[in-house]
């Protein structure tokens, strides 16, 4: 048995193994949000850089193996900004397996857009929480939203419900698809009656914004946002459907190292859908099409 056929009958026997799913049939999964990074790569944004520990694609990729997880997106980190060097290497070495999400400068060179491009990256991030909304009406972002609709790049968006409105509405009306990361960060107090929200569950008619079942504890403290998550997903079928949903482990749970697991996160999906072929649909069906993701 040589190397590549030794890799596989490990991993569809961990898949077998996996007591999530009712048959021991190969199932594709995709993880939608996690993060690579290494603690002594440069570190612009302060914001939220976690110290003294490394993510690496090796320990990211053993945990989708130990949780039937076999295709992954990783996000540039906001604490990286825009030199996603990294993030390119990793995607180079995994393209088979990996897709990714860059953060860029609006001035951004169509040849270093192309070059993310073509190594895996499938759109941009603006992690916008605890800031303003960027000026899209200024030149350099009009040409950049029209740079990335040709290419069919999407925009994700990570800002808190309240605040998605500027945001979200230009970047639809620019003709992008966009994916809101974390169940929209709805205010923990509100829960799914926070008005931002509300928009965003309206904003599924457009049938052009994905929302990702990632980062529940992130909306509320001591499981309130294991509650709200729970409380949104009728919601959110109804607005957006299955087909505009998808799961995201947030590894490494960055600030919430000490309370989060890969596999605790992986098992609420189940929780939230219970039902294996809806599962398939947002671990899959939804995400391989968007993401370009082939068995």
């Amino acid at each position: 048995m040589n190397r590549r056929q030794f890799q596989s009958a490990a991993f569809l026997a961990t898949l077998s193994a996996c007591s999530i799913f009712k048959r021991p049939t190969t199932m594709y999964a995709i993880d939608c949000h996690a993060h690579v990074f290494l603690h002594n790569l440069p570190m612009p944004d302060k914001r939220r850089a976690p110290s003294g520990y490394d993510a690496p694609p090796e320990q990211f990729l053993a945990l989708q193996d130990a949780n039937a997880v076999t295709h992954g997106v990783i996000v540039q980190p906001s604490f990286l900004g825009t030199d996603n060097s990294y993030l390119v290497d990793v995607l180079r070495r995994y393209p088979r397996r990996l897709r990714g999400i860059a953060v860029v400068k609006p001035s951004i060179a169509d040849e270093e857009l192309d070059a993310l491009h073509q190594a895996g990256v499938m759109g941009i991030r603006l992690n916008q929480v605890g800031l303003a909304a960027p000026d899209f009406a200024a030149p350099a972002w009009r040409s950049l939203l029209q740079r990335l609709q040709q290419r069919g790049m999407q925009v994700e968006v990570h800002q808190t419900a309240r605040e998605l409105p500027p945001l979200i509405a230009p970047l639809l009306d620019a003709g992008l698809n966009v994916v809101v990361d974390h169940f929209g960060r709805p205010d923990p107090a509100l829960g799914i009656d926070d008005p931002g929200f509300r928009y965003l569950l309206a904003q599924g008619a457009s049938r052009r914004l994905w929302v990702k079942l990632s980062g529940a504890y992130r909306n509320g403290a001591n499981g309130r946002g294991e509650v709200v998550a729970l409380q949104a997903m009728p919601l959110l079928r109804e607005h957006l459907g299955l087909e505009r949903m998808m799961w995201g482990s947030d590894w490494p749970h960055t600030l919430f190292e000490k309370t989060a697991s890969y596999a605790g996160q992986r098992q609420l999906l189940a929780q939230w859908l219970p039902d294996e072929q809806e599962r398939r649909r947002v671990l899959w069906d939804t995400p391989a099409q968007l993401f370009e993701f082939t068995p």
